[in-house]
């Protein structure tokens, strides 16, 4: 299966120019897609990119992940609604080298053929004055065109600035430099860099009497409208330090079954057989979640380790867990995934002295944290043994001690199955 076959049946073409499957098909051909270095990780929406390359590295063809050091100090304005604050030196040069270690990741810059190759278009722009941009490039390119692209038409209301107008001209400068200089004829991206894209392969027609080609995936939408790669937190990142193992994990056990079927083909190299066979193991058993767990395994092991991956599953079913086996599961945990486990559960303080001393059950229920609404509640509960400490079932005799804390500082609370709370000791 060729490169532009493996996109379409993965669902990952938007748009393409016509030629490029042509250009694909004459042997090894160089493509590029561009980074923004805006922060110091890429998330799981780049990671749609990195696995264009990877599947066009693996077809046989050669990447180019191009770094922003120049177009980063710009700012696209595709897809914004107001402008960006710009990045001093020092804080781009850190973001440019993270990057390029995370990409490091999925290609192989290692002594093949068709080895991956990281640029930074800073390198051409850093000696290029203001007077030969608009004279040998600006010059090719009409304003009328500039004015046509969605990126502008959409902020002619509110405003943009010379700058942000002015970057598309930057960006289609470096797919004429890497054209011209690394015979680099595809340039590749989300479908918001189309008009972006295109004023490239116009730069190398008009500028270079040259040919150039195209081809955009599909920005990925939720099936629940919400959108992708967002949180309550945030960005998912593939920084684990940014997004731990165990919630990065946990975005992907928790996708959608029409969700999964889309991100399985997008994010894993499953061949369509493969992808096909899960999906109907998971058809006729949707409640084992085979899809899902099929999906998180494979993407969390890709993007940080097993070992990471492993943990993440210790996590997850230390909730199900009950008795000395869940106790012991739950001191294991670094604080850093026990509190991303618990993110969200209610806490309440209680001074160490106060367990050094010895703490009813009784009031560390109602009066000392307000988890149930009175002693009388509290003792019903222990009666009708709902109550958990550190997930075992305690009876109205139970004092907490010093000993109960977890990573020296928490106690875990439970009534019934699903109903939390978290003593913190201060």
């Amino acid at each position: 299966m060729n490169f532009i076959e493996e996109l379409r049946w993965r669902g990952m073409i938007h748009d393409i120019m016509p030629g490029t499957e042509d250009e694909f098909a004459k042997g090894m051909t160089a493509a590029y897609i561009g980074f923004d270095p805006t922060g110091d990780s890429l998330h799981i929406g780049s990671l749609v990119q990195i696995m264009i390359l990877v599947h066009l590295q693996r077809a046989g063809h050669k990447p180019f992940a191009l770094v922003g050091g120049a177009t980063g100090m710009v700012g696209d304005p595709s897809g914004k609604s107001q402008e960006r604050n710009l990045l001093d030196n020092d804080t781009l040069q850190h973001n440019l080298t993270c990057i390029q270690q995370q990409l490091e990741q999925f290609l192989d810059f290692g002594p093949i053929k068709n080895s991956a190759e990281v640029v930074n278009n800073y390198d051409w722009f850093k000696n290029m004055n203001f007077l030969d941009f608009i004279r040998d490039v600006g010059k090719h390119i009409s304003i009328n065109y500039m004015m046509s692209k969605d990126s502008v038409k959409s902020r002619l209301e509110t405003g943009m600035s010379f700058t942000e107008f002015s970057y598309q001209l930057v960006q289609g400068y470096d797919f004429y430099w890497l054209w011209k200089n690394k015979n680099c004829k595809v340039q590749l991206g989300g479908s918001d860099q189309w008009g972006n894209i295109v004023t490239g392969t116009e730069l190398i027609r008009r500028k270079g009497q040259g040919e150039a080609f195209a081809c955009t995936t599909p920005l990925i939408k939720k099936a629940d409208g919400t959108k992708f790669g967002k949180t309550e937190g945030g960005n998912v990142w593939l920084d684990k330090t940014k997004t731990s193992p165990y919630k990065f994990y946990q975005y992907w056990i928790n996708a959608s079954d029409e969700d999964a079927a889309n991100y399985i083909r997008i994010f894993t190299l499953l061949s369509k057989e493969e992808i096909e066979a899960i999906e109907k193991e998971h058809s006729e058993a949707p409640h084992l979640r085979v899809l899902q767990k099929t999906l998180a395994k494979d993407i969390t092991i890709r993007v940080h380790s097993e070992e990471d991956y492993n943990s993440a599953i210790s996590a997850s079913e230390i909730l199900f867990k009950n008795g000395d086996e869940a106790i012991a599961g739950l001191k294991a945990l670094p604080e850093n995934i026990f509190n991303d486990v618990f993110e969200g559960v209610p806490q309440a303080e209680i001074s160490s002295s106060e367990l050094e001393s010895g703490l009813g059950i009784i009031d560390a229920l109602s009066a000392k944290t307000n988890f149930l609404a009175s002693n009388g509640e509290a003792r019903r509960a222990l009666k009708e043994n709902s109550i958990s400490v550190n997930k075992n079932k305690v009876t109205d005799e139970k004092l907490l001690t010093s000993d109960d804390l977890i990573n020296g500082r928490y106690v875990l609370i439970q009534k019934g199955k699903k109903n939390y709370y978290l003593i913190k000791a201060v």
